[in-house]
């Protein structure tokens, strides 16, 4: 663990990017009020824009004040923090930026007699990450495997040949301990929690298994365009911008057997194996169990939203697709024959995260109104809920069953602020701690695990590309996809991010569509 005393050495390349501003300094500046940080730090950031430091901290404290889950910042803490930041004006592209960095981080321990952690975050296009790369190597400004590291965020390559390139090229320069590939979604709160769920309690884990559960669904719908990202999203897609990691992600939390030990790599290498068994697709099989779709014109929340070919930077006649849902096998002893159905989505109707584990039926039907097999539902966002839905007589004379639902909300449960996603993240990080972080070759299996999807659609671009408009919940096929498992995909009420439950006719349509 870090020590309070020990200093730390905090660099951001990419300092006027987006990721800084809405993410990053809100996070470090979060940690810095709560009393994570060390005592002792410093904050570099690195862009090639000549800023005026003072304009600079100015335009960080405008993303806090927009973006911090804390609301305005404390005027004496952003003081105090702010004075630990500062603007490194340089090109990544020449060596002399990063003598100059070194400089700068070596003043800072020099004053403080103390070499301490050093921490480099790449906030920024792909294409700089192998010179960033280089030249920390060549300066010798990360050379210390116990104590300095890198941060690389997705994507993480285009397909399997440039990520195994991109690892190669990382490795010959830094040890294995010292990257962390980052994935926003592995310090969400309620995935986090999975781990505790699944393997704290008794009473689930023997049930989570082939035996017991009948299909899982992982939806993760995003209410949002592509926006202004129409330029990197045209060149990307759902498939590698969500599927690949995000979703594959919540697979091997959900699937994987019981660590030896909460430990990084033990964690680590059970997420591995349950992508090495996750049955390949092949060219046939790609068009009958992974669907596609790319939304059109339509409405949501009220306001009119254009289809994907007429957003900016998006080229006309683009097959790129905006939806993707799968139907993948593991095939392994405790999941052989259970089916687990990923989608993602833009231009959908509500922002939600959700998985749903639907058990298998009961085999003692001595109700007639035993209709709904148990659900368990844990969704991440907007609402962090776990519930178990389950029959329940309802008061009265006769037996009458009606579904009902037991949950734990942590807004009911937990009064405390939650940390966001990067605040957990770059915590672990300076404390050398990669529980949360992919590995080399957990990244390159999720890519074998998506190539043959890429090969085929490359090979036939129009092939089974699906519309739906803006506002609905994809295409129909996608529906189809779950048969005979289900009729439909599992979705929560919401309404103005608020998890609402549901009315008993909003139950029992749920209840036939899933059966």
């Amino acid at each position: 663990m870090i020590r309070k005393t020990f200093p730390s050495a905090i660099t951001i390349f990419g300092a006027k990017g987006d990721l800084t501003k809405r993410k990053l300094i809100p996070a470090l500046y979060n940690l810095y009020a709560d009393n994570h940080l060390p005592s002792i730090f410093s904050i570099y950031c690195v862009d090639f824009l000549a800023v005026d430091e003072t304009e600079y901290k100015g335009w960080l404290l405008e993303g806090i004040n927009s973006f911090s889950r804390t609301g305005q910042a404390n005027p004496e803490k952003w003081a105090a923090f702010s004075s630990r930041i500062h603007y490194v004006q340089g090109d990544f592209m020449k060596e002399e930026t990063y003598a100059t960095l070194k400089d700068r981080i070596k003043s800072f321990e020099d004053v403080e007699q103390q070499r301490g952690v050093r921490m480099f975050y790449f906030a920024v296009a792909p294409r700089f990450i192998e010179v960033i790369a280089d030249s920390l190597c060549k300066q010798k400004l990360c050379n210390r495997d116990a104590l300095d590291r890198i941060v690389v965020e997705k994507p993480f390559g285009t397909d399997l040949d440039s990520a195994r390139k991109l690892n190669r090229y990382l490795t010959q320069r830094f040890k294995k301990k010292q990257i962390y590939h980052i994935d926003h979604y592995l310090g969400k709160e309620m995935v986090q929690n999975i781990l505790a769920f699944r393997f704290a309690n008794y009473v689930f884990e023997p049930l989570w298994n082939k035996k017991y559960i009948d299909h899982i669904e992982i939806s993760v719908a995003e209410e949002v365009s592509v926006g202004t990202r129409g330029g990197y999203y045209d060149s990307s897609g759902a498939l590698r911008d969500m599927i690949q990691n995000h979703l594959l992600q919540l697979l091997c939390i959900i699937a994987m057997d019981c660590p030896k030990a909460y430990e990084a790599e033990a964690i680590r290498d059970a997420k591995v194996k349950v992508l090495k068994s996750v049955r390949p697709l092949t060219a046939q099989s790609v068009f009958k169990d992974v669907v596609r779709g790319q939304y059109t014109a339509g409405e949501i929340a009220g306001k009119p939203q254009v289809g994907y070919t007429d957003e900016p930077q998006v080229a006309k006649g683009s097959a790129t697709e905006t939806f993707v849902a799968a139907r993948l096998f593991i095939d392994n002893e405790r999941w052989k024959g259970v089916p687990f159905f990923l989608r993602t989505g833009k231009c959908m109707p509500r922002q939600s995260s959700v998985i749903m584990i639907q058990f298998k039926d009961s085999p003692h039907k001595i109700f007639k109104d035993d209709v709904q097999p148990n659900q368990l539902i844990i969704s991440i966002q907007p609402e962090l809920e776990i519930g178990l839905m389950f029959e329940g007589k309802v008061p009265g004379l006769h037996m009458k069953l009606e579904p009902v639902e037991m949950d734990f909300m942590y807004k009911d449960d937990f009064k405390q602020s939650l940390p966001e996603a990067y605040e957990a993240l770059l915590l672990d990080v300076l404390e050398g701690d990669a529980t949360q972080f992919m590995r080399d070759d957990q990244i390159e299996a999720a890519w074998k695990l998506v190539m043959p999807i890429l090969d085929a659609w490359k090979k036939s671009p129009k092939k089974q590309l699906n519309s739906y408009a803006a506002g609905t919940w994809g295409p129909k096929a996608a529906s189809n996809l779950l048969k005979p498992f289900a009729k439909d995909w599992f979705k929560l009420m919401h309404e103005n991010g608020v998890v609402e439950k549901m009315s008993e006719p909003e139950i029992k349509a749920q209840i036939v569509a899933a059966t």
